[in-house]
Formats: structure tokens, sequence, C-alpha cells
């Protein structure tokens, strides 16, 4: 008998769905509303806000808003209609993605529509069934989706565990020589979770002793690392040692879309054959010259960026003086470890923005394990340090109300269903 295909959607809701009826509109898929920037409003109240991943404040500096308001008034939101390989070209996509591919020092760059969709798509195009991918357990889901596309093998390592990377190197190498095929190495400049830079330098060095190319997504990593911006690899020095270097536009440039740099070779042939482009309508105006001006921005001031740092080393310092386990980041991610459940972890986020007007990202079981509560903020250089000090205050108050049993016992008197 052959079962509707929704039955097992109605039964169940996913690890996350499931909390939908008690989470959605606050938890999850809140609305923030008023001008982007450290000071919204949610629910009615003006809240402090640390999930924005505007690194560097550009969504409202006055050139950027200007570049797109010109680029909306001069082609509109359609221009340029049909895929780039058909009609969807133009001078602005070329100029955007060869001074991406200067600043991030590799010979040539392939501009994208979007970042999650990009790198899916370049992952699938860099492989065929033959090949072996080796990839950090915590990579990001567009990296877990993007090596699900992938026919043949694929083998994780422990997060940033050097033995363990070049254990599954080991595995991959024999494996290959036995397909005829080659590898690809997997890694993010800066683990958006945790905070941590991969250990880029540490790979590069490897292929003294293997022979894999090495692909990194450095989402958090462009525009708010090394002496010029350019990521973890010119953070780490080793920048000539990616193969293939992967960032979006999401971030530090405050925009829709995202790029892929390597060497000229390498880009003509994903021009040709990442199906998520060859078969998408093109970066529409806006965003192309918008980015074009972001990119001037931060390429011609390190003002932006230095001021980003002061804000982060600020608030992790001032974190760490507060004996708040902040885990080993070494960038501008700052997550917060706490201990407690998911109801209590809900009774906590609903005080902080309610009562302390702090809004920040909550991350639970299943996405990290249970009985940790991670908050998770992005300092941007649009922040304050009178920012950082409202919220330090905030933060010692809602450790106290953990740590005391407040937030327990006013979950036992809140129906949460964690088998909902």
């Amino acid at each position: 008998m052959v079962k509707d295909l929704f039955e097992r959607i109605q039964n169940n809701k996913g690890p996350l769905g499931k909390w939908a009826s008690q989470a959605e509109g606050y938890f999850v898929f809140p609305k923030l509303e008023g001008e982007l920037g450290p000071r919204m409003q949610f629910a009615g109240k003006d809240v402090l806000n640390w999930s924005l991943n505007d690194y560097l404040g550009l969504a409202n500096h006055p050139e950027v808003r200007k570049a797109d308001a010109d680029a909306a008034l001069q082609y509109g939101a359609a221009y340029p209609m049909g895929a780039r390989m058909l009609s969807g070209h133009t001078k602005y996509h070329e100029q955007l993605e060869q001074e991406l591919a200067a600043f991030v020092m590799k010979e040539s760059a392939y501009l994208l529509n979007f970042g999650y969709q990009g790198i899916m798509s370049t992952i699938d195009a860099l492989v065929t069934k033959n090949d072996v991918i080796v990839y950090d357990v915590d990579a990001h889901a567009c990296i877990i989706d993007g090596v699900r596309l992938h026919m043949g093998k694929r083998f994780t390592y422990r997060h940033n565990d050097i033995e363990s990377m070049e254990k599954n190197l080991q595995r991959a190498t024999k494996l290959a020589e036995e397909n005829g095929g080659g590898i690809l190495f997997i890694t993010e400049g800066v683990f958006g979770m945790r905070g941590q830079q991969g250990k880029l330098k540490e790979i590069v060095a490897m292929k003294e002793r293997y022979n894999f190319r090495l692909l990194v997504d450095d989402a958090h990593g462009f525009g708010t690392l090394g002496k010029t911006g350019a990521g973890a690899g010119e953070e780490q020095g080793c920048q000539d040692g990616i193969d293939v270097y992967f960032s979006t536009f999401a971030k530090s440039m405050a925009n829709i879309g995202a790029f892929v740099a390597a060497d000229k070779e390498i880009i003509d042939y994903l021009k040709y054959n990442l199906r998520s482009q060859m078969f998408a309508k093109a970066l529409p105006m806006i965003q192309t010259i918008g980015s074009l001006k972001r990119l001037e921005l931060l390429r011609n001031s390190s003002a932006l960026k230095d001021k980003l740092w002061v804000i982060v080393n600020a608030l992790q310092s001032g974190l760490r003086a507060r004996n708040f386990n902040i885990g080993d980041t070494n960038t501008c991610v700052t997550p917060v470890y706490l201990e407690g459940s998911v109801p209590e972890a809900m009774v906590m986020v609903n005080d902080l923005r309610e009562n302390y007007g702090i809004f920040l990202s909550i991350v639970i079981y299943p996405v990290i394990p249970k009985g940790i509560i991670l908050l998770r903020m992005t300092p941007t250089a649009s922040h304050s340090l009178a920012d950082i000090e409202e919220t330090l205050s905030a933060f010692e108050a809602i450790r106290e109300k953990l740590e005391n049993g407040t937030y327990k016992e006013i979950a036992s008197r809140t129906k949460v269903d964690l088998d909902a």
C-alpha cells in the first residue's frame, strides 16, 4: 500500500518545527521593525539588537543608501532580465567580479545570486562521483547540503582537529587512488556559531604531504579579518594556499549575493558548469551596483573595520572579565554559553527582551547539546560602548536568575510540551 506522501509531515514536524506553536512569532520568525541598526523595535518595544549581521555598519551608510537608491531609480528591480549566459550579463557584473578577485588576491571571480545556493552548487560542480570530499563536522548547513549532492564518498573530521583531518585525508587518499579521483577539502574561514577561525594555515601546510584542493567558505571572515579585510586566509598569512575562496554579501557587505574566487581556469569552468547560476536570472542591478559601492568603502578605508574591532574587543573582554564562558572565539562572532534547559532558555530570552530590552539569537538543542543555552551575539561597527555596558549589566542579572532557579520555577508554571 502506498502511503500518503504528506503523512510523515503531518505526524512529524521535525526537530525545530515541533516548537512552532509555542515559539513562532517570538522565539523564531520574530519581526524586528524600524531602520536596521542596534536600536530597533520588537513586539512594540525598543530593543538593543545584537542579531544583526551588518558587521561594518554599511546597511545605513549614506553613500551605500544613495548608491542603492540611484540604481533602483535608473534600472528598477527587474534589470537585467534572464540568465547571464543568455541576456542578463552587464559590464557592472564584470566590474564587480574583477574588483572582488583583486581584493581577495585571486586571479578571477564569479558573481553568485545567493550564498547558500552558491556554495552548494560550487561543491557540486567541483567534484565527480570518483572524487572524495573531506569536511569539518561542524560545517554550516549550506556546506552539508552541498556535500549531500555529491554521489561519491565523503568523510567528516572532528571540528578543527588536525589529527582527525590527517586521518581522514589518509582515508580519502587511499580511496581516491582506487577510484582514480581527487580530493576536495572544505572548511570555513570563520565558524559562525562558535566564532573560531578554521585552521587554514595548518590545512594549507598539509598540502606538502597530501594531494588535495582547498575550498574555504569565509562568509564571516570577509571584511572583518586580515589587514585589508580580505578574510581569514589573509589573517593567517595563507591566502595563496586557498584554491577556491567563497564568501557571501550577506554579512560585511550588508547585501544579497555572493562570489567565488580562484585561478581563472577554475572560474571559467564554474561559469559554464555552475547550474544554480547558469539557469538563474542574473543578480539585479540594485545589488550589483550597490555591492560595488560597498566594496569601494571596504577597500579604501580601514576605519569601519577598526571601529568594529573596538566594539568586539570591548564586548568580549567585558564578558570574560565577568566570568562568562565565550569559548575560544577569535573573531567577531561572540557566543555566550550557559547551562540550562530549553524551557529555562525560553523564559530567559523572554526576560531579556521584555524587561531588559535586549534582543539576540538563542540557540538550543538540537543545534547544540542538551543542557546548554547559547546566546549568540554579533557586534557591529554601529554599536557603542554604552550598548555594551547595558548588555553586560543585563547578562549579569539573567545569569543570577538562571543560577538561583528563578527561570526554572517560572518554567515549571508554564506549559512547554517537550514532545510536541
